[in-house]
């Protein structure tokens, strides 16, 4: 009797093993009732447990559930204080979904999923009971400013990473369009053809070009082939969204990427710019940009010139070009060279007026007096300013007649106003010199106009120096030296004279371009002495110098 109880014990619980369902596994059952936003679902073994609708609802829609539906749940709990069992449909979802997504996973193969949340860093993806991370920057291949478009929407994504124990998934959706992208590229660069017209339209403006979308791919439009004229950013041309017709340049068959062009698709207006523009010829044009070696002309759309620095002013010689012409100026040039090859224009802007020093060596020949204002005083001389914006030069040996340059340079002050008597213009040079002591005309030439080297003159003392005397002749000022003063040596004593005294002397030298005259009281009596010999006595005669000297004395009474 004992066996036979023992083996019934056994038997009854082996079959409360086989018919009661392990708790933490999925189970079948069937929706018997739907109340109160609950759904009461048999699982059989006489457990009944209670599912909240929203667990059968996919992400954005509504619950997908009625009386009769048979449904697998997770069994959390056999019986709960209420005598139900606790199950989830939404942990039954996710294990299947985790068994799917593993199988996925080890084939790269797409998974769909829909994004129902926002996370810091990305967003929430639901695939089929599974949450998954979607990082922000898997979302598209271009930042996703507003992502509400994409909420909710079913769509296929590729599994980057699965860690099912710590029940993380890493998706990504910028990998398929990645892929799609690529292989609707190739298809529609393998219909392209290098010097193709298509039509395009601007998804993208930068400062360098445009991206044209060909359909499904991207070409870049770069500035420098929007137009033949200048083009100083694209927005001047291009709106996003606009539909436009565009060449293409070159195709790279590795990396993909497609130039385009605009301007290969108008005349070339270069090919008429040799007849158009023959050298030496003037023209108006518009100044388009100002670089510091110069500004750029545009001639006509498309054609641009460069005038440099060093042909823009006759006589602004170091100034920056933004100083003489200003950007959308209109301005007269002359066309200096051109280089077809190189597609370049050398322009001048001086060369369409005058040279200035040409119009003031015709409107002032040398002798003519001008005034004009001291701009500059150097340790050489001082710059005048002159009609036609120029300067002309007072060397130091010019300013003066009785000043030494040095001493007399520093009666002038900049700013000052001067006359002056042009003394030379080189035009070649550009150069001006300019006389203040010329002004009046010379006063050294009209003093001694009938002086000649040899005469006998009579000066006037006007001071008594150590080293000699200084006299003065028809308002000329000369300097005798102590050796000069006489023949005799006991004579040369500089304190003999008074001022005042009058006294003959003899011409040395005539200076006419220093002003100068040399004079010599002691050449004077030697050539007395020569001459009373010549007259009264011979080398023969055996007359001593003294009676020569006095028969020629009584000869003078």
């Amino acid at each position: 009797m004992a066996n036979m109880m023992d083996e019934f014990e056994a038997l009854l619980n082996e079959s409360f093993e086989m018919d009661t369902p392990e708790e933490g596994s999925v189970v079948k059952g069937k929706v018997i009732a739907i109340e109160a936003g609950q759904a009461i679902i048999d699982v059989g073994y006489k457990m009944e447990g209670r599912v909240e609708l929203k667990e059968f609802a996919e992400p954005g829609e509504a619950p997908n559930v009625e009386v009769g539906q048979e449904v697998e749940v997770f069994l959390r709990q056999v019986e709960n204080s209420r005598g139900e069992a606790v199950i989830s449909r939404e942990m039954a979802r996710r294990e299947e979904a985790w068994d799917r997504l593993e199988k996925a996973y080890a084939a790269e193969e797409r998974v769909e999923g829909a994004i129902f949340g926002r996370v810091k860093g990305g967003f929430t993806v639901d695939l089929g009971g599974a949450v998954a991370f979607l990082p922000g920057s898997q979302v598209d291949v271009r930042p996703v400013r507003d992502a509400g478009p994409l909420m909710g929407l079913k769509q296929p994504f590729q599994v980057l990473k699965m860690d099912r124990r710590r029940g993380n998934i890493v998706v990504s959706r910028r990998a398929i369009l990645e892929e799609s992208r690529a292989e609707q590229r190739a298809e529609v660069i393998g219909n392209l053809t290098e010097g193709q017209t298509v039509d395009g339209v601007v998804k993208n403006i930068t400062e360098y070009g445009a991206f044209v979308d060909l359909g499904g791919v991207d070409g870049l439009l770069h500035v420098t082939d929007m137009a033949w004229r200048r083009v100083n950013h694209p927005s001047e041309i291009l709106t996003i969204g606009e539909t436009i017709k565009v060449q293409v340049i070159k195709i790279n068959k590795e990396t993909h990427r497609i130039s385009l062009g605009m301007k290969q698709l108008q005349e070339d207006p270069w090919d008429l710019v040799a007849a158009k523009y023959p050298l030496e010829s003037s023209h108006t044009g518009r100044v388009t940009n100002i670089t510091d070696y110069g500004a750029f002309v545009e001639l006509e759309p498309g054609v641009e010139g460069l005038v440099h620095v060093s042909e823009m002013s006759w006589t602004k010689k170091n100034v920056h070009p933004g100083k003489i012409v200003s950007t959308s100026q209109e301005v007269e040039v002359m066309v200096l060279e051109i280089d077809g090859a190189k597609r370049r224009v050398s322009l001048g802007l001086k060369q369409t007026m005058r040279n200035p020093w040409e119009v003031f060596a015709e409107t002032h020949p040398e002798g003519t007096e001008v005034e004009g204002e001291v701009k500059n005083i150097t340790e050489f001389g001082l710059f005048v300013g002159l009609p036609g914006d120029i300067d002309g030069m007072v060397h130091l040996s010019d300013l003066s007649w009785d000043e030494r340059g040095e001493d007399a340079i520093q009666n002038y002050r900049k700013g000052d106003m001067v006359g002056a008597v042009v003394s030379e213009v080189d035009v070649e040079k550009e150069r001006i010199s300019l006389s203040i002591k010329g002004v009046g005309g010379d006063k050294f030439a009209e003093a001694v106009g009938g002086v000649k080297r040899g005469s006998i003159v009579t000066v006037n003392v006007t001071s008594i120096e150590e080293g000699g005397i200084e006299v003065e002749y028809e308002g000329m000022k000369s300097f005798i030296r102590r050796s000069d003063l006489s023949r005799d040596r006991a004579e040369q004593r500089p304190e003999r004279f008074s001022v005042g005294d009058k006294v003959d002397v003899r011409i040395t030298n005539v200076d006419a371009k220093a002003h100068r005259l040399g004079v010599s009281i002691k050449a004077r009596e030697i050539a007395e002495e020569k001459e009373a010999v010549e007259q009264y006595g011979s080398s023969d005669s055996g007359a001593s110098l003294g009676d020569i000297l006095g028969a020629a004395l009584k000869g003078d009474e």
